[in-house]
């Protein structure tokens, strides 16, 4: 657990450009009061972006997951299970387009889990030990 946090830190200080761009959008609730975090860990894996209260994570992908699709297939089936929402952008729309990108990530806020998991499987997950 304590090399996932140290990565996470480590994923912080090198963030991408479309990272940093993002979450100058993103902090400090200025979309619809969610609170995000940065390199947020979930299990065995670190997120680019989580908004816990509402069950939403942000990714920004770069070219390197284009050779990484088992993994992130498997890493997304994970986070699902989770009841987390995925929600995906590429770096070039995030720098080009953060408009529209910022649109979506507004309305995924502001909408309710299509699928919510009820109060006692929440809590059961949220203990489940930690794969290392």
């Amino acid at each position: 657990m304590i090399d996932l946090k140290n990565r996470a830190r480590r994923l912080r200080r090198q963030e991408t450009d479309a990272e940093r761009e993002l979450w100058s959008r993103l902090r400090s609730r200025r979309v619809g009061g969610a609170k995000f975090r940065r390199q947020h860990t979930i299990g065995r894996y670190v997120v680019d972006f989580c908004c816990p209260e509402r069950r939403l994570v942000v990714e920004v992908d770069g070219g390197q997951h284009l050779v990484k699709e088992e993994y992130d297939l498997q890493r997304t089936a994970f986070l699902l299970r989770q009841g987390y929402r995925m929600l995906r952008f590429w770096d070039n729309d995030v720098l080009l387009n953060a408009g529209v990108v910022m649109e979506e990530i507004a309305r995924a806020v502001e909408d309710p889990h299509p699928n919510p998991l009820p109060r006692r499987e929440r809590a059961k997950n949220l203990c489940e030990p930690k794969v290392r």
